[in-house]
């Protein structure tokens, strides 16, 4: 993968968890730029999500810890790619959940389309 498209994966990634917060009827505050997203919580905590272009890697920062994601094929479905975290080969989208959840205190569950 180019830096180019690590780029506009990220962009697009960003923009449809933008826009899925936006749909849903909690209080999540986003902040976007210098390729980072920060999302911050009614109690004042924050999660984000910055790219390291270098490692071609997503990283996110929460209360939890900060955990590092590769892009790669589904083991299922091995047409299909995911960002899926180094250290615990969990998905993404449901770390970042389950992570908006504890933090946010409201059940949060983002479909990303």
């Amino acid at each position: 993968m180019t830096e180019a498209e690590f780029n506009e994966l990220l962009d697009e990634l960003m923009v449809a968890i933008e826009d899925a917060i936006d749909e849903l009827e909690i209080d999540i505050d986003c902040e976007s730029g210098n390729g980072m997203l920060t999302m911050q919580f009614e109690n004042h905590s924050q999660i984000i999500l910055s790219r390291q272009p270098a490692l071609r890697q997503l990283w996110l920062a929460a209360k939890s810890g900060g955990f590092h994601f590769n892009y790669q094929s589904k083991e299922q479905q091995p047409n299909e790619q995911q960002w899926v975290c180094d250290s615990t080969g969990e998905e993404f989208i449901s770390m970042l959940n389950r992570f908006m959840t504890e933090q946010g205190g409201e059940e949060v569950e983002l479909e990303l389309g």
